[in-house]
């Protein structure tokens, strides 16, 4: 199997398939990797894939960003060459570059700027990073696939930050207390919501290209990830 890594239940519902186990983070990359080094042994890959934030400017909501590598603090991480070619070549509009896996979410504008400039990174989310130690150490493919959801200029209104459950679900409630608390957020929020929503359409577009086991079907049929031809440094 598959083990698909991504932060929301929404972003679950749209990956679920045959041979694919989804693993929803939650942003507690903790409980995360726990839960991903107890299914490795059964899996024949490991893909992040979701939504993520916007480094690179320009880069707009919507867009597939497709990593090369996988920045976690001062290790990089590559990705599968063939797997990551035949995500490139299957999915629309790709952006091609280094993800960033972060820790805790980039809220603002200023935030995302120093992170581009400390990483080079295009994108950034919080479980690639995950991903990335989870399959250097079971020595199995990785695969990052996302697609940006707020651009590098967009600061996400205060609702936003307090939005997600432990269990990857939305807390409405704490939704609603924070647009109580300052009413002045009502209309970013809105737009957030807009542009995420085109973010998981995009998304669910892109799980239907990529067909069963999210693994590129290629003509001549489905191929997964090349296991025996890991980069250098996972071996």
């Amino acid at each position: 199997m598959i083990l698909a890594v991504t932060g929301l239940q929404r972003e679950r519902r749209i990956l679920a398939g045959p041979d694919v186990e989804v693993v929803v983070g939650g942003g507690n990359a903790v409980r995360l990797e726990a839960a991903l080094d107890q299914a490795a042994a059964a899996a024949y890959g490991i893909i992040s894939i979701g939504i993520a934030g916007g480094l690179a400017p320009g880069l707009r909501p919507g867009r597939w960003v497709v990593a090369g590598a996988v920045r976690d603090g001062e290790t990089e991480t590559p990705t599968d060459l063939a797997w990551t070619e035949q995500l490139a070549a299957r999915l629309p509009q790709v952006e091609r570059g280094v993800v960033l896996g972060a820790e805790a979410i980039a809220a603002t504008a200023a935030r995302k700027a120093a992170l581009r400039r400390a990483s080079g990174a295009i994108a950034v989310d919080m479980e690639s990073h995950v991903a990335a130690r989870v399959a250097r150490r079971h020595r199995l493919p990785l695969a990052v696939a996302r697609v940006v959801s707020d651009g590098a200029e967009r600061t996400l209104p205060p609702a936003t930050r307090v939005a997600m459950r432990p269990d990857g679900g939305v807390d409405l409630a704490a939704v609603l207390r924070s647009l109580l608390v300052e009413p002045w957020q009502l209309p970013a929020l809105l737009r957030t919501a807009v542009e995420a929503e085109r973010a998981f359409r995009v998304l669910g577009r892109g799980r239907r290209l990529l067909g069963p086991g999210l693994r590129a079907g290629v003509v001549g049929g489905l191929v997964g990830p090349d296991v025996g031809k890991l980069p250098p440094d996972m071996v």
